[in-house]
């Protein structure tokens, strides 16, 4: 017993490690991001090397562990899974860059909070799931709603006082002076950025989404992911081809572009899904979402010192009220969830009792059979 129960601790500790450093990566994908298209990388261009570098660390994992237990793949499934890759993976990136270019690595990972919701928000229009204002956990998803579009309305219209914690100087700013910092913004162009990011997060969570229908017509999960990530390199090629036909922003040297595409490429892509692969499997997805904030707090501290982001009360509380309504979701997804966990073990225990009570009248129904067996 004493053994279990030090392995339970100690599993626990693993998880609570795992989640941090799942944030932590994170947090690094919005910092290196930013800072690559900050010494002027294209960011068109950056999304199709990220994708590229994705595919070429997950094919050969992918095709070692699941090549010979893959379901077979039928056009019409293909066809989905690369209109799921255009949306959700190739054009869902690109508004990212675009959005992450015109505002700060904190406005990134805040509205990151706003994924559950949106998630909810986008699952509830396609009735998968279910809004019951009656009952305390509907309103609390409904609180949710509400806190994710305030937060989302305080980011874009109200910025208040810069609140400089460090001393602003951006470490990668000698590269290209001509860079204008998103802590300076034009109200336009912050407001562009906004609805960009939030139009990729609504990408995001209707790509999260429509996966759950993709999974039970092509339930290989490594296979599907690296065939998302090929077919979304072409996809972001194609993009960037168009958008972007000066041979220098295609070269990437031992800088801080190759940096940014190689970790984004295969510390985000991979290592992160194998975390979060097994602390859904160890702790369940409500754990992993909850320490969505992290990578908030670790954000704020590291654009403040590396980028010299000032960092604005308006982007503090509206990264607040989106971890409100983040929360608030989650505790109504989890009270719904017990409810109807007990429900269905209160009709177990009926259908049992109802199975004891006719195994128990089976011999007085026919006294004559122990008898005749005899």
């Amino acid at each position: 017993m004493i053994i279990m129960k030090y392995m339970k601790m100690d599993e626990h500790r693993i998880a609570f490690m795992a989640v941090i450093l799942i944030q932590a990566i994170y947090a690094g994908m919005f910092l290196v991001s930013k800072a690559a298209f900050d010494v002027g990388m294209n960011s068109y261009v950056f999304v199709f090397y990220r994708q590229a570098f994705a595919t070429v660390f997950l094919s050969p994992i992918a095709f070692f562990f699941q090549w010979k237990d893959a379901p077979p793949l039928t056009f019409f499934t293909f066809c989905k899974i690369f209109m799921l890759s255009l949306f959700g993976i190739a054009l869902c990136l690109n508004l990212y860059g675009i959005a992450l270019v015109y505002t700060s690595a904190t406005l990134a990972a805040a509205t990151t909070n706003s994924l559950p919701v949106t998630t909810f928000f986008v699952a509830l229009l396609l009735r998968m799931e279910v809004l019951r204002l009656k009952s305390i956990a509907g309103i609390g998803k409904l609180a949710g709603i509400l806190f994710c579009i305030g937060g989302v309305g305080v980011l874009a219209f109200y910025k208040g006082p810069q609140l400089n914690f460090f001393n602003h100087h951006h470490l990668f700013s000698v590269h290209n002076p001509n860079h204008h910092s998103s802590s300076v913004a034009l109200p336009n162009t912050w407001l562009k950025g906004c609805f960009l990011m939030l139009s990729a997060n609504t990408l995001w969570g209707i790509w999260i989404v429509l996966q759950a229908f993709v999974l039970k017509s092509y339930p290989s999960k490594l296979m599907l992911t690296n065939l998302q990530c090929l077919l979304s390199s072409f996809q972001s090629f194609a993009i960037a081809i168009a958008m972007e036909r000066d041979p220098q922003q295609w070269k990437l040297g031992w800088n801080l572009r190759l940096l940014s595409v190689a970790y984004c490429g295969i510390v985000v892509t991979a290592v992160t899904y194998c975390l979060q692969a097994w602390v859904i499997e160890k702790k369940g997805p409500v754990y992993l979402a909850m320490s969505t904030p992290i990578a908030l707090v670790i954000t704020i501290f590291f654009s403040a010192v590396f980028l010299g982001e000032s960092i604005s009360l308006g982007s503090i509380l509206g990264g607040l009220l989106l971890v409100g309504g983040l929360y608030f979701v989650l505790w109504g997804k989890s009270k719904e969830q017990k409810i109807s966990e007990g429900l269905k073990e209160g009709t177990k225990e009926c259908d049992d009792m109802e199975e004891g009570k006719d195994s128990t009248k089976l011999p007085n129904e026919n006294p004559t059979s122990s008898v005749e067996n005899v």
